[in-house]
């Protein structure tokens, strides 16, 4: 019993030697002190407080959730107008596709431009046919200076192994090679045919005539609205109706007649950038094959520097990419 007050009486000296909370400098203080000079807790300014018991207020209309919801519904209005409107032409056109088709409503027609639109498509379809024929040739001329070449090494190698046939399987060696390389020669004359005629029937040609697609998509338009216009009523000339009906007419008359001067300008131009390209082309394809089979090298060879074409050599293999 004695012994536990020593205990006692021990901490309790301890506690009274260490010095005090406020007294430590160098102290870690955790928690608050609790004198009664010291000021009152306040909340910190940018964490304002809520009172849960006082009523929330609505948010403005001109709040960011407002402006967001204003926005998404302007967007789906507009989204909205856009199918109504894009609705009401595809059926107006189709009617007006139908009714021509009937003989029940009259066309606008330019004969003039017509005619060349038609003329344009009959071009492109025999150009089609001769690049279609072009490339056919070509694979199979391909075939024959493969097969001339192959048939060059096995006279070389017979003539290694048969020296009492040495000198004429010699001579058809030297002979099917210079067939070869007048073969690749016109080989690289036709591929620069084939891609010139393919780039002007794909590409020049197509372009022109998606213009011309366009221009018969206005027209059908334009005599849909011209065909409202006819069909309104005339006692209510001043009515908002008839006055949409003017204005749409009007809309559709103006991009008819602006895409119908686009594809005369361009039909211009294609016409005069077509026979310079055909001309340059029949020129070299002409050339190149009269100088082939008449066994004229030399002029087979200036034929492709007056044209500027890079020879090719249709059995080299390609290298890396390092090398190159």
């Amino acid at each position: 019993m004695a012994h536990s007050v020593h205990v006692e009486r021990s901490i309790h000296e301890m506690l009274k030697d260490t010095p005090s909370m406020n007294e430590s400098d160098n102290a870690v203080h955790t928690g608050t002190e609790a004198s009664s000079s010291s000021p009152p807790f306040a909340p910190p300014n940018s964490l304002p407080l809520r009172n849960h018991s006082a009523p929330t207020t609505p948010m403005s209309p001109s709040s960011p959730q407002n402006g967001l919801d204003a926005s998404l519904f302007r967007t789906g209005a507009s989204k909205i107008d856009t199918i109504k409107n894009w609705s009401i032409s595809t059926y107006k056109c189709t009617r007006q596709i139908m009714l021509e088709k009937l003989g029940k409503s009259q066309r606008t027609v330019d004969s003039e431009l017509e005619a060349q639109i038609e003329q344009l498509r009959d071009t492109q379809r025999k150009y089609l046919s001769i690049l279609r024929l072009a490339r056919a040739f070509s694979s199979h001329f391909h075939h024959v200076v493969i097969t001339q070449h192959a048939l060059a090494d096995a006279f070389a190698d017979l003539a290694q192994k048969n020296p009492e046939l040495q000198k004429e399987f010699n001579c058809n060696s030297e002979s099917q090679r210079s067939l070869t390389k007048n073969g690749e020669l016109l080989l690289n004359a036709l591929n620069f045919f084939i891609s010139s005629v393919n780039t002007l029937c794909n590409k020049t040609i197509d372009d022109t005539l998606l213009t011309i697609r366009q221009y018969e998509t206005a027209r059908i338009e334009f005599d849909a609205y011209r065909m409202d216009l006819e069909n309104a009523k005339p006692d209510m000339p001043q009515s908002p109706i008839a006055e949409d009906i003017h204005k749409n007419y009007l809309q559709h008359k103006e991009l008819y007649e602006k895409l119908r001067a686009d594809v005369a300008i361009k039909m211009q131009f294609l016409d005069e950038n077509r026979i310079k390209v055909m001309h340059k082309q029949l020129v070299l394809l002409h050339n190149a094959i009269a100088a082939y089979f008449s066994g004229n090298a030399n002029a087979l060879e200036s034929t492709l520097k007056q044209f500027n074409i890079k020879l090719k050599t249709p059995n080299a293999t390609t290298g890396s990419w390092l090398e190159q």
